[in-house]
């Protein structure tokens, strides 16, 4: 069995492919979980947001109602002020 005398340079060259197929798998994953990290954080940062603008509006138009409903019971029409005349003996 004659052994190859360029053996190290082909076993160099299969390592450094299998190490360059290995780190860009390694990059390519990282990227994959990034981006979906990514559109996790935007999505809850979407959510938020219209969940405040839902949380504003739905207590603007609760204080409206209520002023509303303060200014229907307070019409003068209902409330009629009795003048009131002191006695004298």
């Amino acid at each position: 069995m004659l052994l190859n005398p360029f053996y190290p340079l082909t076993f160099l060259k299969i390592s450094s492919l299998k190490a360059t197929i290995l780190f860009l798998s390694i990059l390519l994953i990282k990227s994959n979980l990034l981006r979906l990290k990514g559109g996790l954080i935007g999505g809850l940062f979407a959510l938020i947001l219209i969940s405040g603008i839902l949380a504003s509006s739905t207590i603007a138009l609760g204080s409206l109602v209520y002023v509303y409903r303060l200014k229907k019971k307070s019409n003068p029409e209902d409330n009629l002020i009795q003048d009131l005349e002191t006695v004298n003996v």
